[in-house]
């Protein structure tokens, strides 16, 4: 990435959180402890867990038979 294309990125990085920030300050107070628990469930769906935490997590659902029969893996799956 060029320098200029990092400033660029940078830049708009800067202006979502501006952004952000400002709705944030919009927001009633008594609304502020539901906002910020939205932030961190969202925050928490769409960041990946590390390949150590979703193995252990496998591992886990393995040893305790929390799983599901390979038959049923593609059931209400509409591929076609």
């Amino acid at each position: 990435m060029t320098q200029e294309k990092f400033s660029n990125h940078q830049a708009k990085i800067t202006a979502l959180q501006e952004e952000v920030i400002n709705e944030i300050q919009q927001t009633p107070q008594e609304y502020l402890p539901s906002l910020l628990q939205i932030i961190r469930l969202f925050r928490e769906s769409v960041t990946l867990k590390s390949a150590e935490e979703s193995f252990r997590q496998g591992w886990e659902e393995a040893m305790t038979d929390n799983t599901f029969p390979i038959s049923e893996l593609w059931d209400d799956i509409d591929a076609e």
